[in-house]
């Protein structure tokens, strides 16, 4: 007995047909899909009228942490790199966000974390126009240690001496052993 039976017939406007008792035989069971596909992208946004904004650590700090928020959204991060006025990271954009949306969400995300945990930063930007317009992005592809090589030297490459002002914890500075030479 055959799996379906299917009569064509031709008629005035093209075919037509008349599948009964149609059954595909297919026993796959349904599963979650997984996006496997990668769009790994490099971008560059600079801050404002190029102010030296990205010379302090925490700065730094603070907008990857902006950044990093979009993760919850899909969002994969490889290195990030700051140059003093712009900053290099390399993304990895979900397919069901276009460049220009994951450059929006983006640059919102990190300037609103910025003017929430710098406050001083309202004096250099009062309108919280902490980004300039200017943006550029570009497939890493295969050229994946060749882009992040660039990102990873930013400092070096536009001569900036980050200010380390972040304070370690106690956790990382606690010496080992004892440090006053007594002996038990």
């Amino acid at each position: 007995m055959p799996l379906y039976t299917a009569y064509v017939s031709k008629s005035a406007g093209g075919f037509s047909m008349n599948l009964r008792d149609f059954s595909s035989g297919s026993s796959k069971s349904y599963r979650k899909r997984v996006d496997t596909r990668n769009d790994w992208t490099m971008f560059m946004f600079v801050s404002h009228k190029r102010k030296n904004v990205f010379r302090k650590e925490s700065t730094q700090r603070i907008c990857e942490a902006g950044f990093r928020e979009l993760e919850k959204y899909g969002f994969k991060f490889g290195r990030i790199g700051f140059g003093g006025t712009h900053v290099h990271l390399s993304v990895d954009v979900p397919k069901r966000y276009s460049k220009q949306n994951a450059e929006i969400m983006l640059k919102s995300r990190s300037s609103a974390r910025i003017f929430a945990e710098k406050p001083n930063f309202l004096k250099l930007y009062p309108d919280r126009h902490f980004w300039s317009g200017y943006e550029h992005h570009e497939a890493i592809g295969v050229d994946w240690d060749v882009a992040d090589e660039y990102i990873k030297n930013q400092e070096k490459r536009h001569h900036v001496n980050t200010i380390r002002d972040v304070q370690l914890t106690f956790s990382q500075t606690a010496a080992n052993g004892d440090t006053a030479g007594l002996t038990s």
